[in-house]
């Protein structure tokens, strides 16, 4: 059995472990939730926090447009998966939280 490809130097990837209750409950969520928790799990993983700011910059490398991201945050944070702080003309600070 030949294992898993292992990331080249310099390719991107996501860091684990992510729990996979978190990506069952986020697949079942409306439009870009799915994306936009990859997209949280990814920063996270290059930040080594589970709080992180997710600007629209960041947002585009996973499909996500300003609308479609502010949309799946609060399809996240309704499924409680993660507590969003808001301030006006700045990127929403995430934490990502423990499934339910």
């Amino acid at each position: 059995m030949r294992r898993p490809p292992h990331p080249k130097t310099g390719e991107r990837f996501l860091k684990g472990p992510i729990p996979l209750n978190w990506l069952e409950a986020a697949a079942r969520l409306p439009g870009r939730s799915m994306h936009a928790g990859i997209a949280l799990w990814y920063a996270a993983g290059l930040a080594r926090s589970r709080t992180i700011p997710l600007s629209n910059i960041s947002g585009v490398r996973f499909s996500l447009d300003r609308n479609a991201k502010y949309r799946a945050l609060a399809w996240l944070e309704d499924a409680r998966l993660i507590a969003v702080e808001r301030n006006p003309g700045r990127a929403p600070i995430v934490t990502i939280l423990e499934a339910p």
